[in-house]
C-alpha cells in the first residue's frame, strides 16, 4: 500500500536505505516463534517490512534465522547491523542496490 504525504508516495521503500557507503539497509519487525517463516506483509504505521521466523529470540537463534529466511530471498549474504536485542532490526544485503531490493519485494508484499 502506499499513501501520498506532502507530495510523496511512501509505502515498501521507505523501509529500504541506501548508506553513503553503498550499503543497503532494510529496516524489519521480527515475529519470532511464529508457526510460519518468511516475509509476512509489510507494517504501514512503522514503516518496517514484516519477517516472521520459527526460532525463540534466545541466544541470537532469531536473528540467525532471519538472516538466513533474508539470505535465501535476496540470493545475498544478510547481516543484522543494529537491533540485536529488540524485534525492530536493520538488515544489511550485500551485492544488491536499493532497487533490485524494491523490485524483489514487490513481488513478495501485496500492496
Amino acid at each position: 500500500m502506499c499513501f501520498r504525504l506532502l507530495g510523496y508516495f511512501v509505502g515498501l521503500e521507505s523501509c529500504i536505505q541506501t548508506t553513503l557507503d553503498g550499503t543497503v539497509l532494510i529496516e524489519i519487525e521480527v515475529q519470532p516463534g511464529s508457526t510460519r517463516q518468511g516475509i509476512v506483509g509489510y507494517n504501514d504505521w512503522r514503516g518496517r517490512l514484516q519477517v516472521a521466523v520459527k526460532a525463540e529470540a534466545q541466544k541470537g537463534k532469531a536473528n540467525h534465522a532471519v538472516c538466513n529466511v533474508l539470505s535465501k530471498i535476496f540470493s545475498a549474504p544478510a547481516t543484522v547491523v543494529s537491533g540485536q536485542t529488540t524485534r525492530n532490526k536493520k538488515i544489511s544485503i550485500k551485492g544488491l542496490a536499493a532497487n533490485e531490493i524494491k523490485s524483489i519485494l514487490e513481488g513478495l508484499v501485496e500492496s
